[in-house]
């Protein structure tokens, strides 16, 4: 007995303090999430305003330059600082990015509350016609959308609003049939509150925080598609310094061995999508009380 219960202790011991070391795992994710993504907030509001594009005058003297103090992280073809094109770039993507995902996230949780609130034949036919839409691969229907139009900002978010609220439109339905067998839902019907208040009182503020996140997570999957198609000649103008853009315009420096023209306009992409996904885990956990039980363990 005695030997049971010290190994039963033993055992004890060390699952809390393998639950520590993720908790600690998970604070220090989230802090260098939160870092990276102030830091990517803060430059993108005050580097603009400080220094304005038009100002940084063409130096050939000085094209492709490697990373020194004068440059951080080089200039491009024409002699121009990369890292203010890569703070600008950034700018013209993140606006994107955000915009295409409110759009994305109110069509889709409109459509998925009605769904899931209406049932029945609306259930069966807007999922059907999500099911169809879901078949196609995003790009080719992006690439689809904005070759109808001129280069520019509102036809690329158009595109990529089109393209993304379907995953929306089904997490909100999943969490509405969810709610829907909640007690307090019934007793609302019961109560004789018509379809139309139920959804609006009840059901649509307790799918908001899923939207929310999805989102949150759309953001910068919004912006690789817009870098995506930029990249390909159809989407933001050539002249402006979005980040799809500097890569497609840095293609010859890298056969040529510049590998700063293409490396940082990259990294400006991947660092606010790794700090958008930290953040965006924890709040996961947050809103999802068995997930966190379950790594609390």
């Amino acid at each position: 007995m005695v030997m049971a219960d010290a190994a039963v202790e033993k055992t004890g011991t060390a699952w809390r303090a393998a639950g520590g070391d993720r908790r600690s795992t998970r604070t220090l994710r989230l802090r260098t999430s939160a870092a990276l993504l102030t830091v990517t907030v803060l430059a993108v509001l005050l580097v603009p305003p400080l220094v304005q594009l038009d100002q940084q005058a063409v130096d050939l003297a000085a094209k492709l330059r490697a990373p020194d103090w004068a440059h951080p992280f080089g200039t491009d073809d024409v002699g121009r600082d990369l890292l203010l094109r890569c703070v600008y770039g950034l700018r013209v993507s993140l606006l994107v990015g955000v915009a295409a995902a409110l759009t994305a996230t109110v069509v889709g949780t409109a459509v998925g509350a009605a769904a899931g609130a209406f049932g029945g034949w609306v259930d069966r036919g807007v999922m059907r016609v999500v099911d169809a839409l879901s078949s196609v691969p995003h790009l080719l229907m992006g690439i689809f959308i904005v070759a109808m139009f001129r280069p520019g900002v509102w036809p690329v978010v158009a595109s990529v609003a089109l393209t993304h609220w379907l995953s929306t439109a089904r997490i909100v339905r999943a969490e509405v049939l969810s709610l829907r067998a909640r007690p307090h839902i019934d007793a609302a019907v019961s109560g004789g509150a018509s379809r139309w208040r139920v959804t609006v009182r009840h059901l649509l503020p307790g799918v908001l925080p899923q939207a929310a996140l999805a989102a949150v997570l759309m953001v910068p999957h919004a912006m690789w598609h817009e870098s995506a198609l930029s990249f390909l000649g159809l989407g933001l103008p050539t002249h402006t310094a979005s980040l799809g853009n500097l890569i497609q315009e840095a293609r010859g420096s890298l056969l040529a061995g510049q590998w700063w023209p293409t490396l940082f306009p990259g990294l400006f992409i991947i660092v606010p999508t790794l700090a958008v996904a930290g953040l965006a885990g924890a709040w996961r956990e947050r809103i999802n009380p068995r997930r966190r039980s379950e790594l609390m363990l």
